[in-house]
């Protein structure tokens, strides 16, 4: 009984494996990722999951969540001017979509780090990016995040 390349046993004797082994770089190991991968994925769910969340909330409630007291009351953030300025009304369906694709593709990119660390880094990397509009949390989140996807560390990842 000769076990074939990359079987894990219970096949052995069949002419083809059922069950094959996983090489170390195939194997998912959330038990051994980095510190600086576990701050990555943090503040991506952070970042995506306010987005999502508030750009479905004002889809479907008519308006972003604001402060309700205060100066600021009612008031978007500084984000809305950039958009404004684009010639673009914050409050309008196409920009709360906007908001929610971003966030679902944070999401999606988060879940591609977390399994497929060389080919999330690309997608992070480009959410990263396309929400350094955000001000002023979401520019902060995403330059945090770009500066960590370029240490060694992270950028080595297989």
């Amino acid at each position: 009984m000769t076990l074939r390349a990359n079987c894990c046993g219970p096949c052995a004797g069949r002419r083809i494996c059922l069950v094959r082994r996983l090489s170390e770089n195939e194997q998912l190991k959330f038990g051994e990722m980095h510190t600086l991968q576990w701050i990555v994925l943090t503040l991506a769910l952070i970042q995506g999951g306010w987005l999502t969340f508030d750009g479905g909330q004002a889809l479907i409630v008519g308006d972003y969540l604001t402060p309700s007291s205060g100066p600021g009351a009612g008031e978007l953030g500084p984000w809305s001017r950039i958009i404004s300025a684009l010639g673009l009304d914050p409050r309008s369906p196409l920009v709360k979509g906007l908001h929610l694709v971003l966030g679902i593709s944070w999401l999606i990119a988060l879940g591609l780090f977390a399994v497929r660390p060389a080919i999330g880094w690309y997608a992070v990397f480009i959410c990263g990016v396309a929400t350094l509009w955000y001000l002023p949390i979401g520019t902060v989140l995403s330059i945090v995040i770009i500066a960590l996807l370029w240490t060694p560390t992270i950028r080595g990842l297989p």
